[in-house]
């Protein structure tokens, strides 16, 4: 008979804000939490070391590895979707980038209804999860759990591209997550002296420590366990057998844009007739769950470097390799150390625009795809996203079976205006490497290549070579319109006793990488849950 599992707060997925909010919760000591991780721990190795993103980014022992279903407007494709499935989730197999997104992204937020998340109201929570390495300033603090650092050594690849962006005009920009998010420069990582912060490392492994935090690993949740319209616990499956963790307070769903919603399906939360064609009994009929499903589209530039400067030649070289591998445990520096892309623009595709509308990132690496391995010759790439895509799919039930992955329709470029941005993108990136300072360096465009030219061209190229940055939010979204899900509290709206805590309750995705965004979320919401007063800007 297995044991039974009782606790104030049961917790499932031990993410980027599961982990934030375990720890966070667990600091009460008279609180019992429970946190369900189905992946295992994060003890593999190349988890920690920054370029190691390479070697998780289709391994299943710590990836889910989803695939999209075909995508019209990605050619018919299906689009490789990898996703977490280990303490830390996808936090630990990122590419570490740390943006907030643009101050304007969570005034829209207030704007649409959800009062306590407008700009002034989540800086506080940014601030609190940051340790800074810089100084702390009005937009930065130091002491958080979350390690925020600089790039420290200039490669000559990203070198040359600021210098190409400055000369057609575009102002240099050493925090994008200060005062304005235009222009150039390097991004800010999340990395301790050479080594990934995930959630896992910053928040989750101190907090272990504690007597009233129990973390269950392997523990596939399959459905939430209600007594009327109130949630009291989940069932779980771990090592083939059946288990339950009640919850004296609440449950907090925390698995993602595919999982949370997932989860509510499974249980009965959601559009009742999908849910009534699987035979799942309905709990409550909530249409927005799974709907309003928003993804960055991305299209890459890649490119034949004149140079052997790219990461593609360290792993040519054994030689090289042994030295990389030798100033990586030496001195945590050297290609090892490198996060998926060190150097960002921010720009403009049209000038009528209050911000930026587009994201161009230099990697000094290039590869047809990354699960397939690095090109064999001198390669980096510039690639490019729309940052506020109006684009709108959804994530349904395939079975009743939780361990059967939900289908994933992006509906990518299936707006006028996502389509137009990502070619006048395109052509943007085209320019800036036309830049005597990128001319140095560029043997040839190898994708989309000289042939490819005009606009219809550009975008066909972008259907069919195109894909995600992995930034899947809002498919239970925040707000009181019908197809909310949750409330500006983040409570299931129409239960009791259930939340849900990650990037999927953002009510439109942020301009920029994603992570952070969901980390301030998972802070804001520990107080939420607790009952504390929200944090105020400091003076």
């Amino acid at each position: 008979m297995a044991e039974a599992i009782e606790a104030d707060f049961v917790i499932v997925g031990a993410g980027s804000a599961g982990c934030v909010l375990a720890a966070r919760l667990s600091e009460n000591p008279a609180t019992r939490v429970v946190l369900l991780e189905a992946g295992g721990e994060d003890r593999n190795m190349w988890i920690h070391i920054p370029l190691g993103f390479g070697k998780t980014f289709a391994d299943k022992r710590v990836n889910w590895c989803y695939e999209t279903e075909p995508d019209p407007g990605a050619g018919g494709r299906k689009i490789f979707w990898p996703r977490g499935k280990v303490l830390g989730g996808s936090s630990s197999i990122n590419g570490m980038v740390y943006i907030r997104g643009q101050h304007e992204d969570f005034d829209l937020w207030r704007q649409l209804g959800n009062a306590g998340w407008s700009a002034s109201d989540v800086l506080p929570y940014f601030k609190r999860a940051e340790h800074q390495t810089r100084v702390a300033d009005a937009f930065h603090s130091t002491g958080g759990p979350l390690c925020v650092s600089d790039v420290e050594d200039g490669h000559p690849i990203c070198e040359a591209f600021i210098r190409a962006c400055n000369d057609a005009g575009y102002e240099r920009n050493d925090d994008f997550n200060g005062a304005r998010q235009d222009g150039v420069g390097y991004h800010q990582t999340t990395t301790r002296r050479g080594r990934r912060c995930s959630t896992a490392v910053g928040y989750l492994h101190p907090a272990m420590k504690r007597p009233n935090l129990r973390v269950i690993t392997r523990a596939h949740t399959e459905r939430v366990l209600f007594e009327g319209r109130r949630a009291v616990g989940v069932v779980f499956r771990q090592d083939g057998q059946v288990r339950t963790a009640t919850a004296k307070r609440e449950v907090v769903l925390c698995g993602g844009a595919i999982g949370s919603p997932q989860v509510l399906m499974l249980s009965g939360v959601g559009p009742q007739a999908d849910l009534a064609e699987l035979g799942i009994p309905i709990v409550h009929h909530l249409p927005g769950v799974g709907q309003n499903l928003q993804d960055h589209y991305s299209a890459a530039i890649k490119l034949k470097c004149k140079q052997p400067i790219t990461v593609n030649d360290v792993m040519q070289s054994k030689v090289r390799m042994l030295k990389t591998g030798l100033d990586y445990f030496l001195f945590r520096k050297g290609p090892l150390a490198v996060i998926s892309a060190e150097v960002a623009l921010f720009a403009r595709t049209r000038p009528e625009l209050a911000t930026p509308d587009v994201k161009f990132s230099i990697a000094t690496f290039s590869a047809d795809r990354p699960q397939d391995g690095l090109h064999p010759w001198s390669g980096f790439t510039l690639l490019v996203y729309q940052l506020r895509p109006e684009s709108r799919g959804e994530i349904r039930l395939k079975t009743a079976r939780a361990e059967d992955a939900p289908a994933m329709r992006p509906n990518y470029l299936s707006t006028e205006t996502d389509r137009r941005t990502i070619v006048d993108g395109l052509k943007i990136g085209r320019r800036l490497l036309t830049s005597p300072h990128m001319q140095a360096l560029v043997a040839s465009e190898y994708r989309p290549g000289s042939e490819v030219q005009g606009d219809a061209e550009l975008l066909e190229y972008a259907r069919n070579n195109g894909g995600t940055v992995f930034h899947p939010t809002s498919t239970c979204k925040m707000g009181s319109d019908p197809m909310a899900v949750v409330d500006a509290e983040l409570r299931v709206h129409g239960l009791e006793g259930l939340r849900v805590v990650d990037a999927s309750v953002m009510p439109a995705v942020i301009s920029g990488n994603t992570n952070a965004g969901t980390i301030m979320i998972a802070e804001k919401a520990s107080d939420m849950i607790q009952d504390r007063a929200p944090l105020a800007v400091a003076a």
